[in-house]
């Protein structure tokens, strides 16, 4: 059973926001800043981040475009490169997703911990409790079907761009005028060069790179959008714009409002920017909006990891029974629920989880770079298709080089940053190789084993 055409362009761009705008845009900013130095370097860094997520964007567009299924992300790497492949990338991806909702959920309870519980209840039992009850609401709304989820998510991501646009118009009331003159130190002391401000950009594009990544899980939707080869483009750009806007003027907003050279060490900047609004009531409405976010969040990858295990299942990378879908509610109900279980679970060992989440960084830029790069071998294989309903990526091949040197070039960086993560990563990924293989030995001695 495969599910209906119910997204249309508005809930697929809300989707793809939701994606990329979690707490990271509250977060990044102070290490960028730390990294850059100084402000040219740091605003350089947002501005270069925002040209490759839209060469990135135009790229995905035109996969989405060609390959329109239910898990794209899954199914480009298995159709391009090998399933195992795509098992691995998808695991960490799952795993990682599961282990960033959990971790949010947690932070989500601190906040709203403070403003709801007395001081007594607030308790490491208690933000779990409030961190897994606001994983299961948003299962339990996942149940109602697609049409339920993606309403929810329409209304969290409005909310979310307006609690931005607010705390953007702290720059209205009064900027902070520089004590100290920003300036670029080497590790020597010398006078720095390209190479020294090479390797800081460098450094600071892994923050940036990863506080606009998400955007290219939307392809798992490809199979349940309406008129799938004209929206999915347009709700990537639609989207990602409103995403660079947004991110360029806040960060903007934070150099105004709290000076470059205390920026590199607040330590909550969105707190910064609510109470030079709102006055003494700014944390209360920082919680709210922090709330929102993760709200958002959890909501976001309890849509979208789910399908990516729907292609898995489908293929036989999992076994079947992940492909099951409820006749009447077309929900993915057996990889909702897993999903949501290791989410739970993984609550328990969130802080523990943290130093895995830090190995899968490395991953992802490969992830990204190559999973972008099947757009070369997709052009081959569907170029007998009408060119007139395919999107096709402006200026290509330049666009598509353009965004994989870009994830290489930060895979690079971070290896060089932190050799032994990326290196586990590399471990992790052949573990899971390891485990396809391994699966489908077992399989075929099975299948041997019952003919005879």
């Amino acid at each position: 059973m495969q599910p209906k055409k119910q997204l249309s362009l508005f809930d697929l761009s809300m989707i793809v926001v939701s994606l990329v705008i979690g707490m990271g845009i509250f977060r990044t900013p102070v290490n960028v800043a730390a990294k850059a130095q100084i402000p040219e370097l740091f605003y350089l860094a947002w501005f270069i981040g925002g040209f490759v997520a839209f060469c990135g964007a135009l790229t995905y567009a035109e996969i989405g475009s060609r390959y329109p299924v239910t898990g794209g992300y899954y199914k480009i790497f298995s159709a391009a490169y090998h399933p195992s492949i795509a098992f691995a990338i998808n695991c960490i991806v799952i795993i990682s997703s599961a282990a960033s909702v959990a971790a949010i959920s947690i932070i989500g309870a601190e906040y709203l911990g403070k403003i709801v519980l007395p001081a007594h209840m607030q308790t490491d039992i208690y933000r779990v409790a409030i961190a897994i009850t606001t994983i299961l609401v948003f299962y339990f709304i996942n149940l109602l079907g697609l049409k339920a989820s993606s309403k929810t998510q329409n209304i969290l991501t409005i909310v979310k761009i307006g609690l931005i646009l607010l705390l953007i118009s702290a720059v209205f009331f009064g900027s902070q005028t520089e004590t100290i003159m920003p300036v670029f130190k080497t590790h020597t002391g010398t006078r720095p060069g390209w190479t020294d401000y090479g390797k800081a950009l460098g450094l600071c594009l892994i923050a940036v790179s990863f506080s606009y990544a998400g955007y290219a899980q939307t392809i798992n939707f490809g199979g349940e959008v309406k008129e799938a080869k004209k929206v999915i483009p347009l709700s990537i750009i639609i989207g990602l714009s409103i995403i660079v806007a947004l991110y360029l003027i806040i960060n903007y907003v934070y150099v105004q409002v709290i000076g470059f050279e205390e920026l590199k060490s607040a330590e909550s900047i969105a707190a910064i920017l609510a109470s030079r609004i709102f006055g003494p009531a700014g944390f209360k409405i920082l919680s709210v909006i922090i709330f929102v976010s993760v709200m958002g969040y959890v909501n976001v990858n309890l849509l979208s990891n789910p399908r990516a295990m729907f292609a898995m299942g489908e293929e036989g990378a999992l076994p079947k029974i992940f492909s099951k879908m409820n006749q009447k509610t077309e929900v993915i109900t057996i990889s909702l629920t897993v999903f949501t279980l290791i989410a739970v679970v993984i609550i328990f060992y969130a802080k523990t989880f943290d130093k895995i989440l830090n190995y899968t960084i490395f991953l992802e830029s490969i992830s990204m770079a190559s999973s972008a790069a099947t757009i070369f071998i997709l052009r081959k294989r569907t170029a007998h298709l009408d060119q007139k309903s395919i999107y096709t990526v402006p200026l290509y091949p330049i666009l598509p080089i353009i965004f994989i040197a870009a994830y290489t070039f930060v895979a690079f960086s971070i290896y060089a940053d932190d050799p032994g993560a990326a290196l586990n990563g590399l471990f992790i990924f052949t573990g899971f190789l390891v485990i396809y293989f391994a699966t489908k030995l077992f399989q075929k001695k099975r299948n041997f084993s019952n003919k005879n």
